[in-house]
């Protein structure tokens, strides 16, 4: 590959690549596809079968990924946004004590006001 191929290819993104323990189940399912296909001797069109199988599950791994990338995200924002006393009652509050209806509405657990993280 060329310093000019290199150039024109497309960066691959961290949102592109399955974390380590994810792509170890990647490679799983390649290998055991593959010696079941080699098994049973039906290499055409069980490595068709074998790229849609994997292409899928890559497709739900990264969307899980995504996903608790996603809740771990909105966690932390919670931690940090709330704010240390209830606009209302003055009363102490912190992430753990609230309960949330929202990405970022709490209710007070003293007197049920909402309370929007900052």
């Amino acid at each position: 590959m060329t310093e000019q191929d290199k150039a024109d290819a497309p960066e691959q993104t961290k949102d592109d690549e399955l974390p380590f323990a994810l792509g170890k189940i990647q490679g799983a399912i390649w290998l055991i596809g593959l010696a079941i296909i080699a098994w049973q001797n039906w290499w055409w069109p069980g490595i068709l079968v074998l790229v849609a199988i994997s292409g899928l599950t890559e497709a739900g791994l990264k969307w899980y990924a995504n996903k608790q990338q996603h809740e771990e995200t909105v966690a932390a924002v919670r931690r940090t946004a709330v704010p240390a006393t209830c606009p209302n009652c003055g009363s102490p509050i912190t992430a753990d004590t609230v309960k949330w209806t929202g990405e970022t509405t709490a209710v007070c657990p003293y007197c049920g006001t909402v309370v929007t993280a900052a």
